[in-house]
């Protein structure tokens, strides 16, 4: 049984298919019959969990199990002590409403990497850096909570899945790392 860390470039699809524009998991790791454990969008970068066991997939990536997901968001705007209480608090985005979650004011993490390309920089904007802590992870969800309190993301990367981290597992984007399972 193998879990793999990789560190999911932006623009990167989350699938080993081809796809007619961009990159995939199959141009970054070449692993027989090992699959991603759970998702993230292209536009979003960070740690994707791999393995060749079903059984360990669905521990990592199915809802009923509560996997913690840490994200670093870059957000336009200034994060008030209003706005992260409204982040932490159950949100309502239209379709679902989102389980209570840790949002936090972080300073601009100094071990993550230069995007390629950059995001946008608007001269009159500021921006600020948030730490979301989740157990769900609808599609776009961060995304979609930033807004919702007027703070559009502008970088999205997930930093950690469960006990694992890109703080403790340092890898560059595209690179990965194969890992010893935590007792059970």
């Amino acid at each position: 049984m193998k879990l793999i860390l990789l560190n999911k470039p932006f623009n990167v699809m989350c699938q080993f298919s081809p796809h007619p524009t961009r990159e995939t998991l199959a141009d970054y790791i070449d692993i027989p019959n090992t699959y991603p454990a759970g998702r993230l969008d292209a536009d979003s970068e960070g740690l994707i969990l791999l393995t060749d066991d079903g059984k360990l997939q669905n521990r990592i990536s199915h809802p009923d199990h509560k996997q913690a997901k840490t994200y670093l968001v870059q957000v336009e705007g200034t994060a008030t002590s209003e706005k992260l209480k409204n982040l932490s608090e159950p949100l309502n985005l239209g379709d679902f409403v989102t389980q209570a979650c840790i949002a936090k004011h972080i300073h601009p993490p100094n071990w993550i990497w230069e995007r390629h390309p950059p995001i946008r920089d608007r001269a009159n904007i500021p921006t600020s850096w948030l730490c979301i802590i989740l157990s769900e992870g609808k599609n776009r969800q961060v995304r979609r909570m930033t807004a919702a309190v007027g703070l559009p993301t502008l970088r999205l990367i997930r930093s950690g899945i469960g006990g694992f981290s890109l703080e403790s597992h340092p890898l560059m984007p595209g690179e990965w790392q194969e890992v010893d399972l935590p007792a059970t």
